[in-house]
């Protein structure tokens, strides 16, 4: 059995900065009740580590920011790094709160190039989930003149030829299917401005997978909620790698369902600690040895 540590993987530079701009935030504000709305990055257990240091996330995938936000009445408030629409951080300041934006750089620059575009008469057209935080933040810029694109089905055929069109997208997309949806635009609507906004972060994970030859299992550590974590599975079963698996942890491991494998690739969700990835390699060397001596 060959065990391949896929690099990259886990951290990135922005859930890293999140996390560090939460910490630094309950050491400004000692005795302040600190709380972060929505989970700042999609991962439990930082979710718990930041728990423990006194900082409390309040999320309700029901409820909008905005409705979550009324649940606030103290302290500080902390954005969560998949970016905020700009009402709810008037709404939090009316409030009387201190906020704090931890929103991830490159979902910055997202939001910015689209206010430009608004600015000059553009409709746009955003590629993301419906449901997901970063997308509801982009949308909520002007939901009227930007149109949420899903699935193929949600690519409006109706506009004006003459209409000025920018095409952007959540930063955590799968390549295969932004590319699917990039294409058919760009036969519907051959002036439109396109800018693919996959982070660098997304970009080389996803790159990574695609580069992985000869694989027969590959193992995706993350949280169940997090797209990146999802998109690097979803990347696995298109390449056709016949056993794909998420996992939270490496109490989710099936080792026995393995045993059969010769080159299991382990990687992780940018969202992802390392010590989860380390218990994971650690429980598949424990695997490897105990076939190697069986084989001896």
């Amino acid at each position: 059995m060959e065990i391949i540590n896929v690099i990259p993987r886990g951290f990135c530079k922005g859930v890293v900065r999140a996390i560090e701009i939460a910490k630094q935030t309950a050491r400004a504000y000692p005795g302040q009740k600190i709380t972060i709305l929505g989970e700042l990055v999609h991962n439990r257990f930082v979710v718990e580590s930041l728990r423990n240091e006194g900082i409390e996330t309040i999320e309700d995938k029901t409820l909008s920011r905005m409705d979550l936000l009324e649940r606030i009445t103290e302290g500080v408030v902390i954005f969560s790094a998949h970016g905020i629409a700009d009402d709810v951080v008037a709404r939090a300041k009316a409030k009387g709160l201190i906020t704090v934006n931890a929103a991830c750089d490159d979902v910055l620059h997202t939001q910015e190039l689209i206010k430009t575009y608004l600015a000059q008469g553009f409709r746009i057209l955003y590629i993301g989930q419906r449901n997901h935080p970063e997308s509801q933040a982009a949308i909520s810029i002007d939901p009227l003149r930007i149109v949420l694109v899903e699935t193929l089905d949600d690519l409006p055929r109706s506009l004006e030829q003459e209409t000025k069109i920018f095409v952007t997208n959540q930063t955590t997309m799968s390549q295969y299917d932004i590319r699917q949806i990039l294409s058919s635009i760009g036969e519907t609507y051959p002036h439109a401005i396109i800018s693919d906004e996959i982070c660098s972060a997304t970009r080389t994970r996803q790159e990574a997978i695609m580069n992985l030859e000869n694989v027969d299992c590959l193992l995706v550590v993350g949280d169940v909620r997090s797209n990146n974590t999802a998109m690097l599975a979803k990347i696995g079963q298109t390449k056709g790698i016949p056993h794909v698996d998420r996992i939270e942890s490496a109490d989710e491991l099936d080792l026995s369902s393995l045993r059969g494998c010769e080159r299991i690739a382990v990687t992780a969700g940018a969202s992802t600690p390392y010590f989860l990835i380390k218990q994971v390699l650690d429980s598949l060397d424990t695997l490897k040895r105990s076939l190697d001596s069986e084989i001896k």
